[in-house]
């Protein structure tokens, strides 16, 4: 089993506590100690308007990260496509991709929290064909030798070629978020791999899994379980009362970021939250928290949904000294039992 990070940095401009490693700087430096334990990867959200402090500019964050590390992998989880200028991406992300020496995981994704759209004016209507546009924009940008124009439906570019090249050819690896069946297989027949979210529970997990399984074998390709990233929430706790109150914050920062995401008709759109029933027990079925050998028995249920990437989120210690020191115990005690030692 393959073990990265997945979360955010928070500038603390906002108040109360927040489901995030606390500040900028202190992201940078559990990221420089999570390469140094072993971690592969560290995953980036990016969101904005949130009044908690999250981060919104991900690719210069990963750059910063990118030149204090050597060997973490530097992913987006998720790039909003439908807010962003295609070939200013694609230039921008090439350019960590060489620096890094081809280090980049570009996640993308169409978007879900209704506050973002308004914040930025762009109808939630039309995140489906901006993205559609944009990722064959940004294809096309990485691969193409040649000069070319684009007139579509929102981007029009006239005689242009994108520099620099990235150092992966034909281009950075690309991940997609996805939840249903019909999103997955669409993530399969584009030849990308495949996120997945930190409140599915293991069985739904599993589904997923074979879904994706079959359409990229229907595809001719060889299917590897690292081709997708499974989020966990989790926490090493020093006793049952830690572990309670862990959850419950994770529980309360669910219950804001749902609330971001509620159209005004009350409808809400997947994001982090497509798993329905209730709060409380998906809470507890898909958080990895407690003691070292609970965090076993969670990683033993995803191995047998065929889980083979685990992008662990540690918001839920709260950040600073407790959160370093689970990651810690989670490197030292738990992870040589899944990876062999290594990653």
């Amino acid at each position: 089993m393959r073990f990265g990070l997945f979360g955010s940095a928070a500038a603390r401009r906002g108040s109360g506590e927040f489901d995030s490693t606390e500040g900028f700087r202190d992201f940078i430096e559990y990221n420089i100690e999570a390469e140094a334990l072993g971690f592969h990867s560290s995953f980036v959200v990016e969101h904005h308007f949130t009044g908690f402090g999250q981060v919104s500019a991900t690719l210069n964050l990963l750059t910063w990260l990118g030149a204090r590390t050597t060997t973490l992998r530097l992913g987006t989880a998720v790039i909003v496509l439908p807010w962003h200028n295609p070939v200013l991406l694609a230039e921008q992300a090439a350019t960590i991709d060489l620096l890094s020496g081809g280090r980049l995981d570009f996640g993308i994704g169409k978007g879900y929290r209704y506050n973002e759209f308004v914040g930025f004016d762009v109808p939630i209507a039309d995140a489906e064909a901006r993205f559609e546009e944009s990722i064959a924009l940004l294809l096309k940008c990485w691969t193409s030798e040649e000069r070319f124009s684009h007139k579509g439906q929102f981007w029009i570019f006239n005689d242009i070629v994108v520099e620099p090249p990235p150092f992966r050819r034909p281009h950075p690896a690309v991940w997609m978020g996805a939840g249903s069946p019909r999103s997955i297989r669409d993530v399969a027949r584009r030849g990308f791999n495949l996120l997945l979210g930190q409140y599915a529970s293991p069985a739904d997990i599993g589904d997923s899994i074979a879904v994706y399984r079959a359409a990229v074998e229907e595809t001719g390709r060889v299917y590897e379980a690292t081709m997708v990233g499974v989020t966990r929430a989790f926490f090493v706790a020093e006793n049952d009362a830690e572990r309670d109150e862990a959850l419950a914050r994770r529980l309360s920062n669910r219950m804001r970021q749902l609330k971001l995401a509620t159209q005004p008709d009350g409808t809400v759109l997947g994001g982090p939250d497509r798993a329905v029933g209730d709060p409380d027990k998906i809470n507890i079925d898909s958080a990895i928290y407690g003691n070292p050998a609970e965090i076993a028995a969670g990683l033993d249920a995803l191995a047998r949904a065929g889980v083979g990437y685990v992008l662990l989120n540690g918001g839920g210690s709260g950040g600073g000294t407790r959160g370093r020191a689970s990651m810690r115990r989670f490197a030292n005690e738990i992870m040589p039992a899944f990876s062999g030692g290594t990653v």
